[in-house]
């Protein structure tokens, strides 16, 4: 697998992932109403952030956008969200991702990652995330509608970085994973 920089001509293949994630209503706090043209613009990060796709099986698999979870005072901890194309879940992707957006924040000088709302429910997410060394540093119940299951928690997980120093604005080199 392929992790790489989001390139325009890779959005006609990314909506239909990023509108079946939003659409399902099971792990992002996104209007599953959005257009196409809103969620391009919650989704693209502009620099120093960066929107990533994994690339396989001459296909996009995944996706993931990384960049500083606040500005000013916080801007020494990153932030990072992933979506996997349903066909390739339980296949690595979300790892694959998570430790991209790691290894991107640790170069890039930031002391640490936060993932702001991660719903409770999304399992294999949490796992995922606690197997990569984030802790849930809280939870705010029932603050996701989930469809199905209802009123479920908001967790907020953490992660501590290598050497704390100024966040730099960066390129990034194609990476192959797998």
């Amino acid at each position: 697998m392929l992790i790489r920089e989001f390139t325009e001509a890779d959005w006609p293949a990314l909506w239909p992932i990023v509108r079946a994630v939003v659409r399902a209503g099971e792990t992002f706090t996104y209007d599953p109403a959005m257009s196409a043209e809103q969620a391009h613009e919650l989704w693209v990060e502009r620099p120093p952030g960066l929107t990533v796709v994994a690339v396989g099986d001459g296909r996009l698999l995944g996706t993931a956008k990384m960049g500083t979870n606040r500005p000013g005072p916080g801007a020494h901890v990153s932030t990072a969200s992933f979506m996997v194309a349903a066909a390739a879940r339980g296949r690595g992707v979300g790892t694959a991702l998570c430790r991209f957006a790691l290894n991107w924040a640790e170069d890039h000088g930031y002391a640490g990652m936060q993932f702001n709302a991660v719903a409770e429910s999304n399992h294999a997410a949490v796992r995922i995330y606690r197997r990569e060394g984030f802790d849930v540093v809280g939870t705010v119940p029932g603050a996701f509608a989930h469809p199905a299951l209802g009123r479920v928690g908001l967790h907020v997980l953490y992660r501590t970085l290598g050497t704390p120093s100024a966040p730099d604005a960066g390129g990034v080199a194609d990476h192959q994973l797998g």
